[in-house]
């Protein structure tokens, strides 16, 4: 009986310490971008929406890049949301 309890133990610790857990990855620095002439904060978050959806994507970037409106200038760098 105490065999099995140690054995039980033993295979929970062993099960712990093998399996890193997802949050202890460093995630990487988020992409950013330089505005080009004639871009348009509907145009970059098309290009960079994934499966998001745009609308979502550009309220993520407006909020990442402290954006008041909806306007960006040609030359402005942008922090963009990371495609998950």
């Amino acid at each position: 009986m105490l065999f099995c309890l140690l054995l039980a133990v033993a295979g929970g610790l062993i099960t712990l310490v093998s399996a890193p857990g997802q949050a202890a990855d460093e995630p990487g620095p988020a992409p950013v971008m330089i505005v080009q002439p004639g871009d348009t904060l509907w145009d970059i978050a098309t290009r960079h929406s994934g499966g998001r959806g745009r609308d979502a994507t550009i309220e993520e970037i407006r909020r990442l890049n402290h954006l008041d409106g909806y306007s960006v200038d040609a030359g402005q760098r942008l922090t963009l949301p990371r495609r998950g």
